[in-house]
């Protein structure tokens, strides 16, 4: 006999005042259910699993758990009052004897239960967070985002501990790699409608995108058919006018079906604009060595990074990324060693703390007040890459309504701050872009456009981030910070970071696409010394047709820019940036061929 759902939906309805957060929604968990939970920043994820939890009541319908059944929800912000510690909060609903649940889970979340809720900082309360659902065990989980804020370490070990679990449970997050792993059927809100697949994420974006297709072709058969109904409105009304009344009706039940479509909301016009051209090698740092308090950050670390490069660094919360990041940007000087930098830099930097915005200004002014984006004399102007531009209309190309131009920083919500960040940063011409855990709380679309970005973006890129798949997709090395000073540079990404790791066998790659070899055993390593190439040279020679093939086609475009004739004369300023880009594209070009020869030929002994 088929057990109940554990939790059921039924005909739910809310709304916010104005149009419907969800309307009609019709869903059961059932035991064992694994389910993703996806959407648009603002498509009402987060409101959703509220309703699911009993937090948030809806306007219409009904929310019914079977009888006994016990259901977790992990909240994004907890309030602790009245906590001494954030293990108190973690174990306030088990008993004295399963106290010891909290210990096991904080060593693998890696926090201290003993800290102080009112001085720790947001990430810690949100591992508590997660802490007290896991150490608690209900029948289902409802989890928002708890991946944010944790090293990799602690997502791999709460992969592990949901992998395992007999629970049911409904997760949102923007960690492909995670949601890979875990989930066996996804739950998608899209403007309004809520929509049930029962497969994992892994096949989420090709069941959305057909969605969208089909979506598209029966816009696309109504539009012919008005258009060809309003023709014989117009044309062939008037002789027969009593005998068709109702074909003109149904003319205009169509035209208001088709007004009342919601239209999907579109992606970020994310752009980044390469400013002056840097120098080859962008900063050579040597020996570095650098402690506080007696703990080593680093000891006789080295790197050169050469324009172009994406260096990814990666390494358990706490261990000094932002710390060596700071090192090589020359804000923070080193107890040993030497950092130098390349000619004309131009850095833009992403903050993780978010420090850069004040809560309390509106987003109007928060662009319009930077020194940077300042127009002289235009208070409702901003200056974008050089060109002036309409504060509203440059926040609309960040998904920014109108009337949100004039709320305040405080009630953006984490994926909304994000891009509020991601516009100051891409207004701006740079050579160099220092990206701090720029993934949190963007969602998938938003992630996928600042990927092409960056592999579009001429400068260079240090980036830390906690996501795996993001990795992968962006860096051309990897900065692995170990702990006790240890940090070595890998090539490659995440996956290529574990293939080569010299104390931990390599797993299969983190993503099914798109597919970058990982080796799953050692044979490999006899075949890299057999060629006389290292490791890293191996992965260069194999990654150096892709960036030859890619500046070959960027130069491509450039030269198909520069050829026409009237465009020195109507816009110098562009002529010129693009007879600057042919020129470091081709210079990059003969040096990435002049690699691959003597690797090519090293490898061929």
């Amino acid at each position: 006999m088929a057990r109940p759902p554990l939790l059921q939906l039924s005909d739910v309805t809310l709304s916010w005042g104005g149009d419907p957060v969800f309307d009609g929604v019709q869903l059961n968990v059932q035991p064992g259910d694994r389910v993703a939970l996806v959407g648009r920043n603002g498509s009402g994820k987060s409101t959703l699993m509220k309703v699911m939890a009993g937090l948030v009541e809806p306007d219409a319908g009904s929310v019914t758990t079977a009888p006994g059944t016990t259901v977790g929800y992990m909240e994004q912000d907890p309030s602790m009052a009245g906590f001494a510690t954030l293990g108190d909060f973690a174990a306030s609903a088990l008993g004295p004897a399963e106290a010891w649940r909290v210990e096991a889970v904080a060593e693998g979340l890696r926090f201290d239960p003993g800290a102080d809720p009112a001085t720790s900082s947001g990430g810690e309360r949100r591992r508590a967070a997660l802490a007290k659902l896991m150490a608690e065990a209900p029948e289902l989980m409802l989890l928002d985002e708890p991946t944010n804020h944790l090293d990799i370490a602690a997502v791999e070990w709460l992969e592990r501990e949901l992998g395992q679990t007999r629970a049911a449970f409904v997760l949102i997050s923007h960690d492909r790699a995670f949601l890979r792993a875990l989930t066996r059927a996804t739950l998608w809100i899209d403007r309004g409608e809520v929509r049930r697949q029962d497969r994992g994420f892994e096949r989420f974006e090709e069941w959305r995108d057909k969605v969208w297709e089909d979506e598209d072709l029966q816009r696309h058969k109504m539009d012919r058919r008005i258009k060809s109904e309003g023709r014989w409105a117009v044309e062939g009304i008037s002789a027969r006018r009593k005998r068709n009344m109702g074909r003109v009706r149904a003319l205009q039940d169509l035209r208001a079906e088709r007004a009342s479509q919601t239209r999907r909301q579109g992606a970020a016009a994310l752009s980044l604009s390469h400013g002056p051209t840097s120098g080859k090698r962008v900063i050579v740092a040597e020996h570095l060595s650098k402690g506080f308090g007696g703990r080593p950050i680093v000891r006789d670390f080295s790197l050169t990074v050469q324009r172009g490069d994406r260096v990814g660094f990666v390494g358990p919360n706490g261990v000094g990324k932002t710390t060596l990041l700071k090192m090589l940007l020359g804000e923070v000087a080193p107890d040993e060693g030497t950092v130098t930098h390349g000619t004309n830099l131009a850095v833009a930097v992403f903050d993780q703390a978010r420090a850069a915005l004040d809560p309390d200004l509106s987003l109007w002014d928060t662009l319009a007040g930077d020194p940077a984006m300042r127009v002289a004399g235009k208070a409702d102007q901003v200056m974008v890459r050089g060109e002036p531009r309409h504060v509203v209309g440059y926040l609309k190309d960040f998904l920014f309504s109108e009337d949100r131009a004039r709320a305040p920083v405080r009630s953006l919500s984490g994926g909304e701050t994000a891009r509020l960040l991601l516009a100051r940063l891409m207004a701006r011409e740079s050579n160099v872009l220092v990206l701090d855990e720029p993934t949190n709380d963007l969602d998938i679309e938003t992630l996928d456009l600042l990927q092409e970005v960056l592999s579009d973006y001429a400068g260079t890129v240090l980036l830390v981030s906690h996501d795996r798949d993001f990795l992968d997709r962006v860096a051309t090395t990897t900065v692995a910070m170990e702990g006790d000073g240890r940090a070595t540079a890998y090539a490659g990404g995440w996956s290529d970071y574990l293939s080569q790791r010299p104390d931990r066998p390599a797993p299969p790659p983190v993503r099914a696409e798109p597919a970058r070899a990982a080796p799953s055993q050692p044979a490999a390593a006899p075949k890299a010394k057999a060629d006389g190439l290292s490791y890293a040279e191996r992965h260069r020679l194999e990654a150096l047709p892709a960036l030859i093939d890619r500046l070959t086609a960027e130069i491509g475009k450039l030269e198909t820019l520069l050829a026409k004739a009237d465009l020195f004369h109507r816009e110098p300023a562009k002529f010129r940036k693009a007879s600057e880009a042919m020129a470091e594209r081709q210079a990059a070009l003969a040096a990435a061929e002049e690699e691959w020869l003597t690797l090519a030929e090293k490898a061929d002994g």
